[in-house]
């Protein structure tokens, strides 16, 4: 069956400010420098990607004294114009909410639509919308209560699955949506625990299966518009099954921002109005 993309509304935040001052993941060492114009140049080309295949692009100004506001994608999530904003694991991340949140508000999201959780939540990191369920991450950042949180907000079964390998602390270091208007998804079966393998077998048996390698480039850390699916570069062994299911990939180079643990998908969170 032919693929087609799809427009969709991103909201990015430039990493202007970004740097690694303090460690919150595996793959976050403040030993190690960071060269910001690098990662700016990185971020850029991410955008004008997306823009160049017909999405469009809000921006949320960075602010210095939250470096790791680039990742976006954590401080929210929104389904058919309803926003279920944040709440974060560490202090580091904490004010990050509060921006998105005032964001929505001065871009004329009614409040009635605006909900400030109570559980932690940190946005698409640990949630993940198909054609049929919201996937919830946990284990690691995401409390579990937050899942019947966000299955009343969006009035959509919400399907908890464990992670368990430290270095796939998000849902979205080991499982990419390829299709929203359908279940098609590809995950890494070693950052889950073995019941949560169980329910990702069953309810997509015919999922793209990523491979050790891959999954630590950061390849399931990607956005796709139902087409196109943008991805780390470094994820080659990723690029031909995609290709063989109909999909376009990009490599994307997002290498400076991988210190901070975040690609793609971390940069890119997805407004769905």
């Amino acid at each position: 069956m032919p693929r087609h993309a799809t427009p969709r509304r991103y909201l990015m935040c430039s990493p202007a400010h970004f740097e690694v001052s303090y460690s919150i993941n595996p793959w976050m060492d403040p030993r190690k420098p960071v060269d910001v114009s690098l990662a700016v140049a990185q971020w850029e080309d991410l955008r004008e990607r997306y823009r160049s295949l017909g999405h469009t692009v809000e921006e949320l100004t960075p602010r210095p004294d939250l470096p790791d506001m680039v990742f976006a994608a954590n401080g929210a999530t929104v389904i058919d114009g309803r926003v279920l904003g944040a709440r974060f694991a560490h202090a580091e991340r904490a004010p990050e909410a509060a921006a998105h949140l005032d964001w929505f508000r001065e871009h004329g999201f009614p409040e009635g639509e605006l909900c400030e959780p109570v559980h932690i939540n940190e946005g698409e990191g640990d949630f993940a919308v198909t054609a049929s369920y919201v996937l919830a991450g946990r284990g690691f950042r995401a409390s579990p209560l937050s899942h019947g949180e966000a299955q009343e907000f969006f009035g959509r079964p919400v399907i908890g699955l464990d992670l368990v390998d430290p270095r796939y602390y998000h849902l979205d270091t080991a499982l990419a949506v390829l299709d929203d208007a359908a279940d098609e998804v590809a995950y890494y079966p070693g950052a889950f625990s073995p019941g949560s393998r169980a329910v990702l077998r069953r309810l997509f048996p015919d999922a793209l299966i990523a491979e050790r390698p891959d999954a630590a480039a950061f390849g399931l850390n990607a956005v796709s518009d139902g087409l196109h699916v943008l991805l780390p570069q470094a994820a080659v062994g990723l690029f031909e099954p995609l290709r063989q299911r109909g999909f376009e990939p990009i490599g994307m180079d997002l290498g400076e921002l991988l210190k901070g643990g975040g690609s793609v998908k971390c940069c890119t969170q997805e407004l769905r109005c």
